[in-house]
């Protein structure tokens, strides 16, 4: 800018015409104050000089065109650069901005997270703390009962050593209920009991006298119990069993014949007919014999016939096997009748071995097997009420002080 000054007033200089008299003009005089150089010669120089300064100051000379051309294109320059560097200003200024904000963003996120870690250390410290808190609280509970465990343990073995006498004798009951009702077994029940109050007996104690009474009124009931040989019933009908294929079959039943009796011989005369008649058939019958029978004549019996009848037998005695252990006096009894009828139907009477199987299956069958066992032992529920009202009361001062602990 400032040569660009500097240049148009030098043109302007140059470029002033000077007056033919060779005086200053008046603009010429004001601006500079002083006379210029023109002015200077103008003076000197002499009147036919003129002419020749006025042409020269009408065309100007070529360099001062090309000087005007270079002005111009450093001008131009000059905004090129102006604006080239306006906008490498203004494209610094937006990513500046960018960058900050993404500074900002990133300063933010781990803020928040240093926050977020802090907070769940703090959290886990406080989880841990409590932790040991509550193990310590634990570990102290579980002390103070090992304690009082120690102590009742050690109280009930210095003070009350007749209560494991008690506690025995409970076991016993127990066990000789569990021996009634579930495998039926009287005499070890009743032995079990009898030992339960031989156990009381040796405490001694007036208190247990109506344990010791309820105890001789369940072991009364016991002995009173009808006994079942349930082991030799059973061995006998496996007898039968074995004995089934070695049974003689019939060759044919016939129906039993009517019994006749004999005409007898009147003394009447008047009889005659009659006593001709009984006269003619005892004289005949010791020749003939005729009998009437009344009924089906059994057929003989195949192979296949006889097989399943020996296994229905033997199956039948298995039934009434099952019944004796389960008590079940109906299904026993009709399980012995209908191999009775078998076998006096299909095998021979005759035989020895057939008649011993059918009075041995009587005989069985006439065995009641059904038993009615005590409901309930009156002994089981006092004896068992006793020990834990006694417990009770020695463990009560021991808790009592851990509540005061």
């Amino acid at each position: 800018m400032t040569d660009n000054n500097k240049t148009s007033g030098t043109d302007k200089d140059t470029s002033a015409p000077a007056s033919p008299t060779g005086k200053e003009t008046p603009s010429s005089s004001k601006q500079n104050g002083k006379p210029s150089a023109t002015e200077k010669s103008a003076a000197k120089s002499t009147p036919a000089d003129t002419p020749a300064s006025d042409k020269n100051t009408a065309t100007p000379p070529p360099q001062a065109k090309e000087k005007k051309r270079g002005n111009k294109l450093s001008i131009v320059a000059i905004v090129l650069v102006i604006a080239l560097g306006g906008g490498l200003y203004y494209h610094g200024h937006q990513q500046s901005q960018q960058l900050t904000a993404n500074i900002s963003a990133l300063t933010d996120e781990i803020s928040s997270l240093k926050s977020a870690l802090a907070n769940s250390e703090k959290q886990s410290q406080e989880a841990v703390k409590k932790a040991v808190q509550d193990t310590q609280v634990l570990i102290e509970q579980q002390d103070t009962t090992i304690q009082s465990l120690q102590s009742a343990l050690a109280d009930v073995k210095g003070r009350r050593p007749n209560d494991w006498l008690l506690a025995e004798a409970d076991y016993l009951v127990n066990q000789a209920a569990r021996k009634l009702w579930l495998e039926q077994d009287v005499l070890t029940a009743t032995t079990l009991m009898q030992n339960a109050d031989q156990r009381i007996a040796e405490l001694n104690d007036p208190s247990l006298t109506p344990i010791r009474q309820a105890m001789a009124k369940d072991i009364q009931q016991l002995k009173a119990v009808k006994r079942i040989d349930r082991d030799g019933i059973v061995l006998r009908l496996n007898s039968l069993q074995q004995e089934v294929d070695k049974l003689p079959l019939a060759n044919a039943i016939m129906p039993e014949a009517e019994d006749v009796a004999p005409q007898q011989v009147s003394g009447n005369v008047d009889d005659w007919q009659q006593n001709l008649k009984a006269s003619f058939s005892d004289f005949v019958g010791q020749f003939i014999t005729y009998r009437k029978r009344e009924g089906d004549v059994v057929p003989l019996l195949t192979p296949a016939q006889t097989f399943y009848l020996q296994e229905n037998l033997k199956a039948k005695l298995d039934q009434a096997v099952t019944s004796v252990y389960r008590e079940n006096g109906r299904l026993y009894a009709e399980s012995l009748k209908t191999a009775k009828e078998w076998a006096e139907r299909f095998y021979n009477q005759d035989a020895d071995i057939t008649k011993s199987f059918v009075a041995t299956l009587t005989n069985l069958s006439q065995q009641t097997i059904e038993v009615s066992y005590p409901e309930a032992l009156e002994s089981q529920a006092l004896i068992s009420d006793m020990l834990a009202d006694r417990l009770r009361r020695d463990l009560a001062p021991l808790q009592t002080g851990e509540n005061n602990q």
